[in-house]
């Protein structure tokens, strides 16, 4: 494995960090004393049997929930109790397992609302009130740029709803991307894929790599040994195992709870 990404002073340049992250319902801890660092151009995917607790840790980074105890930094700023689109504006964006865009809105349309979020308007100033959501340069340069990374540019005019579904997973991330973020946060993005479409989706990823730090919770563990280059293994909330691929397939413990021998 390559070396950590370091800022200028040497230091691992950690983008989003969590500590102690636990969310209880009831008496049910479904995320129990979680640690979690996402670095600037990897990609630390979590994985883990169902009812592992690996989206609810997901809704807890995003802010979809708030933890019972813990904390979560985001760009060095406690984030912890921060609003989704609090956490969105500080540069955390994400996906959901359910495909969730505008289907009877064109690729173009989809991203350009998401890139719509990031445009600052000054109350005081009329001349912005009336200005045609479709004439802004610097939304669409930005609408653009997420359509071209994504990879659907061949498809800017099409209705998504008539787009496959690999596509539609696609679109997503062009709308996420389209906020311009930093950290990612991906919950099973190749679901319902088939091999083609999840070669693809793959592709995507290890392209977006670069510049983002992503948290990856998926269940195709081809897909996870060729992107991840860190894993956290979870069972019943809690973490069983965190290191590079390597370590993680080794580990007798995941092994019984999760890989099983074929890995």
């Amino acid at each position: 494995m390559s070396a950590t990404p370091t800022t200028p002073s040497g230091t691992p340049e950690v983008l989003l960090s969590a500590r102690e992250l636990t969310k209880r319902f009831g008496g049910l801890a479904a995320v129990n004393g979680v640690n979690l660092d996402l670095w600037r151009d990897r990609i630390h995917a979590v994985i883990g049997p169902n009812g592992a607790g690996k989206s609810t840790l997901t809704n807890l980074l995003s802010g979809d929930i708030l933890p019972t105890a813990g904390t979560v930094t985001l760009g060095g700023i406690d984030t912890t109790r921060h609003s989704p689109e609090a956490k969105s504006q500080r540069g955390l964006g994400r996906s959901y397992q359910k495909t969730n865009i505008f289907s009877s809105f064109t690729v173009w349309d989809n991203v350009r609302l998401a890139a719509q979020s990031r445009r600052r308007y000054a109350p005081w100033n009329p001349a912005q009130w009336f200005t045609r959501a479709d004439a802004q340069a610097t939304t669409n340069a930005s609408c653009e740029r997420a359509i071209e990374l994504a990879g659907l540019t061949s498809r800017t005019n099409t209705i998504a709803a008539t787009i496959s579904h690999g596509e539609q997973r696609q679109l997503e991330i062009a709308m996420t991307l389209a906020t311009e973020p930093q950290v990612l946060l991906l919950d099973e993005p190749l679901a319902g894929m088939g091999q083609a479409e999840a070669e693809r989706m793959v592709e995507l990823l290890l392209k977006l790599k670069k510049g983002h730090a992503m948290c990856l919770v998926e269940h195709d563990m081809d897909a996870v040994f060729a992107l991840a280059d860190r894993l956290t293994v979870m069972v019943n909330g809690q973490v069983i195992a965190s290191g590079t691929p390597s370590e993680v397939r080794a580990d007798t413990a995941v092994q019984a709870a999760y890989l099983g021998e074929e890995h």
